[in-house]
């Protein structure tokens, strides 16, 4: 009542100073103005009936003002509500629709103060029932609940065409991806990764379903923390289902997600560094000593990559050197390793002048001949040969003849007889050359028994 009483004093207030207390002085300056006829005008106004319409007069001006003021509030408007969700009613368990919007717009139209309490607590029931419509193509209109039913309302779209599929089912085996893979560290690899189911089942249109190539599981290795050589659990990761070109399949997957073991390790393998020089060097020279700051190398990467590496070579350009020369190389990662213990070589070459010494009897082996033949020498003479060793003269006489050899390529041959074919002196110091004084041989090709 406090509260009530309180407002009415500062309402009859307003009108005594906005109304009622200009009009008296508006009165009082008029009969001071006009003088000895104040009286009649006193008498005029004092009147019942001046009064009365003097009281008409005024509602009418405060009518107007108000009018004016709360125009806003009256007239009619409109308020988008965008991206309100739609609720499809039907079966799900037996059937699947397509076509019907995810989201529609929703035009509210009415008096600004409705369209305000609207906002305030909107409703965001758009609705279709689809229950009772068989499989097959349909129309349907969309219908929204709202709570204020002086307002109107248009859905954008108001209707959509649907297919309704009876849901089926099928078992898949289900694989996986490893992503960001590149950001585990290249001394790490994964060794394994044993998933905690090993097929799932997809539901929907059978059409669908026959699209489904493959299912995978999508192991992100970023949700490892700090991973180092070990195992690891990940949980809840999300399946997905692709087609036979990888693009993703929108059918149902059960369950939707699945658990991981994620196995790390290093494999590693030491091996020998092995200086190829490449070129000819200047006229009269040869190398007498190569040395490099590291021998061996240590290798990272998948086991079955490193057991079939048994050297790392770094190849160096010696064309026209001709006096001792430092070179500093970066290693070349071979294929399927992930990382080096060494980087870089310092690599120093030292010549010496070039001597010659022939060495006889060295023998003729056949190379990549086909397990379906067995080749031998046409004669004594094609055996073997005399193979011209060019070098420094120190690192001739240090020379193993065990790793001297005569080879001949047989590859290109697949039928029996006698072929004429190149020969070619290899040995295992890298710091000479090696030349057969006999370029070519006879060879016997005959089938194995």
């Amino acid at each position: 009542m406090k509260k009530t009483s309180k407002v009415l004093r500062k309402i009859l207030a307003f009108f005594d100073k906005c109304l009622i207390t200009p009009i008296t002085k508006l009165i009082l300056l008029i009969t001071d103005s006009i003088g000895e006829n104040s009286k009649g005008i006193e008498k005029f106004i004092n009147r019942k009936q001046t009064l009365i319409v003097i009281s008409l007069i005024c509602a009418f001006i405060v009518f107007i003002i108000v009018d004016k003021s709360s125009d806003s509030l009256v007239n009619k408007s409109a308020e988008i509500l965008y991206n309100q969700q739609v609720t499809a009613i039907y079966n799900e368990e037996a059937y699947v629709v397509e076509g019907l919007p995810s989201t529609v717009d929703i035009t509210l139209i009415g008096r600004k103060w409705n369209l305000y309490l609207a906002k305030q607590k909107p409703s965001t029931n758009v609705s279709v029932d689809l229950r009772g419509l068989k499989p097959g193509s349909h129309t349907v209109k969309l219908k929204y609940s709202q709570d204020l039913a002086s307002l109107d309302y248009k859905i954008d779209p108001s209707n959509a065409s649907i297919v309704i599929y009876e849901k089926v089912s099928a078992t898949k085996e289900l694989d996986y991806d490893l992503l960001h893979r590149d950001s585990l560290d290249t001394k790490f690899v994964i060794n394994n990764v044993e998933l905690n189911r090993n097929d799932v089942i997809i539901k929907g249109p059978e059409y669908k379903l026959k699209q489904v190539a493959t299912v995978k599981a999508l192991v992100d290795i970023e949700n490892i923390n700090k991973p180092g050589e070990g195992k690891y659990t990940l949980k809840d990761i999300p399946l997905i289902a692709y087609d036979s070109k990888g693009q993703i399949v929108n059918v149902e997957i059960v369950p939707t997600t699945v658990d991981a073991q994620v196995e790390i390790s290093s494999p590693s393998k030491e091996v020998p560094i092995k200086i190829v020089p490449k070129g000819e060097l200047a006229f009269g020279k040869s190398i007498s000593n190569i040395t490099s700051n590291h021998t061996t190398v240590i290798l990272y990467g998948n086991q079955n990559v490193l057991d079939k590496i048994e050297s790392l070579d770094v190849a160096i350009d010696v064309t026209g050197l001709d006096k001792n020369k430092d070179f500093n190389k970066n290693i070349n990662k071979p294929s399927g390793v992930r990382d080096l213990s060494v980087k870089t070589l310092n690599i120093s070459v030292s010549l010496d002048d070039v001597v010659t010494k022939e060495i006889t009897g060295v023998k003729i082996y056949p190379i990549n001949l086909n397990p379906k033949f067995l080749a031998q020498a046409s004669s004594k003479e094609d055996s073997e040969v005399t193979v011209i060793v060019k070098g420094s003269k120190s690192v001739i006489d240090s020379l193993d003849l065990t790793t001297l050899r005569a080879e001949v390529d047989l590859s290109r041959y697949t039928t029996e007889g006698e072929v004429e074919v190149e020969v070619v002196a290899v040995g295992g110091d890298l710091r000479l050359s090696y030349e057969s004084k006999t370029k070519k041989v006879k060879i016997k090709i005959i089938k194995s028994n």
